[in-house]
């Protein structure tokens, strides 16, 4: 313990001596007025809060840092300001309070730090050691009341140290940095500011309200800035938005300068920015819209702000209730109510342009009669209470609250103090500041525990431009990580004013959006946001702007001409009313009704040798077969239905059966007619007993043997054709077993082989009436048509193949009609000369014409 203590006194005695030899230096005058004001604020207290804030800043030459008649005051920080304003009106608003510290006042003491200065720790050291300056013929040294310290993040990890030592709590304003939640490096260290996660969630959620899918990343290099581009970058590819290019803003002014005419230009070739934690850039970039935070305050800047580069800009800000009073705090404050607070004198001077004089220049001279700060432009002091303000009131607040609660535990431990005023030190107030949880005057709730530290809800600002160069915050939104993700971001898009040269809702894409009936097509090389735009390929939509892909339209559905809808397919058929299907309904009723005609003047005829000599029973079942044939295609038009498509095939089959063996029976007539040479051969007694004639029932016996197992197996059936016509589902009959089809098929084509063979070996037999010619044509026409038939059949679909089939039947019969009967028609009623024996009726003549007459 020696040791230890020993080791922490020797810091101490060398921080005192080294003092007193600088207060030897610091406490003399020097001409600069400025430069000889106190850079402390003090209010008594039984109980004081110490606060270091970056209010003003000056410079110096590094050879004469520890002179303070070579310090020349630079600027004055309006903004900094008001949280030392906010600290003043949360102290007096507690000690009015006679609930929360009864009995007992609180106290502060000011002081004024700068940030990345080498002279950063020397007011902390001073106020550490309980010493003071510029107070002539004093001994600068007086006993600290202060039991906690408020400070700014900026500062809090060089401050943090030396406190630590001594375990004094501080409390830094924000924004939230992660390094400073580190409670192992940072035990007595508490922020106020909530947590920022939910911040890169809002930036994206504005992005994706208003569609800006290319953005630009302008971000400082400080590692808080590095972690949010992080959070920000997955965010944005999360949801589909790319970044152009990304840019660290050094934090030194030393770098920037030298930084800014690349990143000036590099600016300039993006539509659309994020900007967060920037704090010194001035140039001019208009058309552009940024989005940034709170923290970046480019507002303060004396620029006109109608020729702002950042018209427009929108801004996250933490959202926080109204703290009642505090603006009335505000247009009350004056030099005259607070003489000791030298930075609101300083700050008067320079606002009102009072001359100054006096000891240590308090004493302002000259000053407009109705001076307040509520007179001042925006940009001068803004009267809306700020982030940092708010955090500086919870955060007097948090002490406050702390110590009462340490006290209600001391009272009840000790009832009885004779009236004493309770003594403790710094430290013992930790562990009620590590789990305190309170709700604020305004109705907020405040908690200094990290691990449940509340995500931050956001308003969202916005620029308005008024004449003369003056601004003024606007809420335009709202974004909330507790409700749901459709009601996160609330927005007024009325309110937004946007930048200087943009009119309407500025687009910031790569490429333009795909509309409906496109897809987007990657480019090679580039972003997702970077594509082209593809049509969408037949019979797929797309119904959205921006699809990946287009979507395939159902089966029963087809695509429009626009490629972005589906509509339902008009159910068809080959039916009687459209041009084809009428055209071969009269094709076949026309063909039925001159083979009708055909038949009766082959019966009306029936004993002109010309019918006599071709077996007259043959030919009249040939004729009515056709008359079949023909009218069996009928069966194919009109509304399908399972009746129809099993007679379809079926008749068919069986009618052409009848037909091509009918035509087989005759020429096997013929052929067994001329080889007969005497009565007692056999063939003579199969033509006599009328054998030829027995191949017709067998051939169709056959068939329709082979129909019956093809309708036991795999009935033919109605089925739908969604993708022949555009637009339309056709209704077809189906054929079940495609195997079965062409058996039947490849029967028929087999008969009339058989009937071509035999018809054309009795070509050449001499007779006057032989038809042999005719037979062999007509089987070569059948024949020709179905071997056609079978490639282009297969090369269709839909009605096109149903109206092929059709034609196929029609062909055929017409080309047995045609090669048969034509010429003995021709011959019976133009050329009936012909139809007669001419004088040859000798026995064998006669003989042979009554065995070629058909047995009753």
């Amino acid at each position: 313990m020696q040791s230890l203590r020993a080791g922490k006194m020797f810091p101490l005695i060398f921080l005192l001596l080294f003092l007193q030899l600088y207060l030897l230096v610091t406490c003399q005058d020097g001409p600069d007025c400025y430069s000889q004001m106190e850079q402390s604020f003090y209010k008594d207290g039984d109980i004081e809060i110490a606060a270091f804030l970056h209010i003003y800043t000056y410079e110096i030459p590094k050879t004469m840092m520890w002179f303070s008649k070579y310090r020349r005051f630079r600027w004055f920080q309006s903004k900094n300001y008001q949280y030392a304003l906010a600290l003043v009106f949360a102290i007096e608003e507690i000690n009015k309070n006679p609930h929360l510290l009864p009995n007992m006042t609180l106290g502060f003491g000011l002081h004024n730090v700068m940030h990345s200065h080498i002279t950063v720790m020397e007011n902390p050291f001073i106020w550490l050691a309980g010493l003071e300056k510029h107070i002539p013929n004093y001994t600068c040294r007086k006993q600290s009341k202060s039991v906690a310290v408020i400070s700014e993040s900026s500062t809090a990890v060089q401050m943090g140290t030396l406190l630590e030592l001594y375990k004094i709590p501080q409390l830094t304003l924000g924004p939230f940095e992660p390094l400073l939640s580190d409670s192992g490096q940072f035990p007595s260290l508490y922020q106020m500011a909530p947590k920022d996660s939910s911040l890169a969630r809002g930036m994206v959620s504005l992005m994706l309200h208003f569609g800006w899918t290319w953005v630009g990343l302008a971000i400082s290099d400080l590692p808080k800035g590095i972690k949010f581009m992080t959070d920000l970058k997955v965010e944005l590819q999360k949801n589909g938005i790319c970044v152009d290019f990304v840019e660290l803003i050094p934090a030194t002014v030393e770098a920037l300068s030298s930084f800014q005419s690349t990143f000036h230009i590099q600016i300039l070739k993006s539509s659309s920015l994020i900007g967060t934690s920037f704090h010194s850039w001035r140039e001019l970039m208009m058309w552009k819209v940024w989005v940034t935070t709170s923290q970046w305050d480019f507002a303060s800047s004396e620029e006109p702000f109608l020729f702002h580069s950042f018209h427009g800009t929108l801004i996250f800000s933490d959202h926080h209730a109204e703290i009642s009073g505090f603006k009335n705090f505000l247009r009350t404050a004056n030099p005259s109510k607070y003489p000791e607070d030298s930075y609101l004198s300083r700050f008067w001077s320079l606002a009102f342009n009072c001359s100054v004089s006096g000891a240590f220049c308090k004493t302002l001279q000259n000053c407009p009669l109705n001076a307040s700060l509520e007179s001042l432009p925006p940009h001068r002091f803004d009267m809306t209470m700020s982030d940092g303000s708010y955090n500086m009131y919870n955060a007097v607040y948090a002490v406050a609250h702390s110590i009462h609660e340490m006290l209600l535990q001391e009272v009840e431990m000790q009832p009885v103090n004779n009236g004493a005023k309770v003594a403790f030190s710094p430290w013992q107030l930790h562990p009620f500041l590590k789990n305190l949880q309170f709700t604020n005057p305004a109705g907020d709730l405040v908690n200094l525990n990290q691990k449940r530290n509340l995500e931050a809800e956001y308003d969202i600002l916005i620029f308005w431009n008024f004449p003369y160069g003056f601004g003024r915050k606007v809420k335009v939104g709202r974004f909330s990580p507790y409700v749901s993700q459709s009601e996160q971001l609330s927005l007024s898009e009325n309110l937004i004013e946007w930048a200087t040269g943009i009119t309407e809702i500025p687009h910031s894409v790569c490429s333009v959006s795909c509309s409906p009936g496109f897809r987007k097509t990657p480019l090679e090389g580039k972003p997702a946001c970077c594509f082209d735009c593809t049509p969408c390929s037949e019979n797929e939509i797309s119904n959205q702007t921006d699809m990946d892909q287009c979507v395939k339209c159902p089966d029963l559905q087809y695509a429009n001409t626009e490629r972005d809808q589906c509509y339902h397919k008009r159910v068809t058929f080959l039916s009687y009313e459209e041009p084809l299907g009428m055209t071969l309904v009269c094709t076949a009723l026309c063909f039925s009704v001159l083979t009708a005609v055909v038949l009766g003047v082959f019966v009306k005829h029936r004993d002109t040798p010309i019918v006599k000599a071709n077996n007259r029973c043959l030919t009249y079942i040939l004729l009515i077969a056709l008359i079949f044939c023909f009218l069996c295609s009928l069966l194919f038009i009109g509304h399908p239905n399972t009746t129809t498509c099993i007679l379809q095939q079926t008749t068919f089959g069986v009618v052409f059966t009848m037909a091509v063996s009918t035509v087989l029976a005759k020429t096997i007539t013929v052929l067994l007619a001329f080889k007969v040479t005497a009565p007692g051969r056999r063939m003579r007694h199969w033509l006599l007993s009328g054998v030829p004639n027995s191949i017709i029932p067998i051939c169709s016996l056959i068939q329709l043997a082979l129909c019956a197992i093809w309708l036991g197996t795999s009935p033919p059936f109605i089925d739908t054709d969604a993708h022949s016509e555009h637009g339309h589902i056709i209704l077809v009959c189906n054929k079940g077993s495609v195997t079965a089809f062409y058996c039947v098929l490849g029967y028929l084509g087999s008969l009339a082989l058989a009937s071509f063979t035999v018809a054309f070996l009795a070509r050449n037999l001499p007779d006057t009436f032989n038809e042999a010619k005719f037979l062999t044509f007509s089987m070569l026409v059948f024949c020709s048509v179905w071997v056609t038939f079978l490639p282009v059949y297969h090369s269709t679909k839909g009605k096109v193949m149903v109206a092929v089939e059709v034609f196929s039947i029609l062909c055929s019969s017409a080309g047995l009609l045609g090669c048969i009967f034509v010429p003995k028609c021709y011959i019976i009623l133009l050329r009936p000369e012909k139809n007669a024996l001419k004088g040859f009726r000798d026995r064998v003549v006669s003989k042979e014409t009554d065995v070629l007459k058909c047995s009753s």
